[in-house]
């Protein structure tokens, strides 16, 4: 059973911080991971950065800016990971963006992914439709090509659905990436309707920021995703971010 399986079937709803890689450098993105796994994260997010990354908001905007103002490579966050991998036994998912692959060489990017110890993989920029040449060789490694189901996915649901693996990544809303006040109000239908045609689970994303968001989120579905909350609490405290976030993912967590 692969580490995202067991993340799901431990029990009780799994939870899934973000962190931006290199932001604000390697050394403190390695010691925020450790302490999200000591402070009860089932799997963790995270983040190669991108000069545009498209599905963001200026929260995590920012952050990408920061890490490549560092000169970060993704040759560096893949060598961060396979370092984490002696002390941490979680699942870990990259997300990042279709271009980050290409240029790295998707068959070369997802094989180091199995060899350090990635678990999954996301994508916001690659549609349903042209998955094909990633999941292809993502399944040759054993390495989930983790699906996202959005509000606006309408009638590619069942099919997007029906061929996902890890976990379905729900978007909560329509926009990009960012806190907000409110949730959209559809999100158990689109689970409900996701849950008509796989057994794989879901967890949702995009605007969750508070203990209650998060309780509210994994009450119907199997886990809640935060990121740009913790990205901005990285953002005020800097290299004495990782007590912080790892407060912060043990106070989520107890919202369960």
């Amino acid at each position: 059973m692969s580490r995202i399986s067991e993340a799901f079937n431990r029990g009780h709803k799994v939870f899934i911080p973000f962190v931006t890689c290199g932001d604000p450098d390697l050394d403190t993105t390695r010691a925020i991971v450790k302490e999200m796994a000591a402070n009860g994260a089932d799997i963790i997010e995270l983040g190669i950065p991108f000069s545009d990354p498209t599905a963001e908001g200026p929260v995590i905007q920012e952050a990408n800016i920061r890490a490549l103002s560092n000169n970060i490579t993704t040759d560096d966050v893949m060598n961060m990971v396979a370092e984490l991998r002696k002390d941490v036994d979680v699942a870990l998912v990259f997300m990042t963006y279709a271009n980050v692959v290409f240029s790295y060489g998707i068959e070369r990017f997802v094989s180091r992914c199995a060899d350090i110890g990635i678990d999954g993989i996301i994508l916001p920029d690659v549609p349903f439709e042209e998955k094909r040449e990633f999941d292809d060789i993502c399944q040759k490694y054993q390495v989930d090509f983790i699906s996202m189901i959005a509000p606006t996915s309408e009638d590619r649901i069942d099919m997007i659905a029906k061929e996902a693996r890890g976990f379905i990544y729900v978007v909560s809303s329509l926009g990009v990436t960012g806190e907000r006040s409110k949730l959209s109000g559809n999100i158990a239908s689109l689970v409900d309707r996701v849950r008509t045609n796989t057994d794989v689970p879901c967890a949702v994303g995009f605007g969750i920021s508070t203990p209650e968001q998060a309780a509210e989120m994994a009450r119907i579905s199997d886990g809640a995703i935060v990121g740009s909350a913790i990205v901005r609490m990285i953002a005020k405290y800097g290299k004495d971010a990782p007590v912080e976030v790892g407060k912060y993912v043990k106070s989520m967590k107890e919202a369960y």
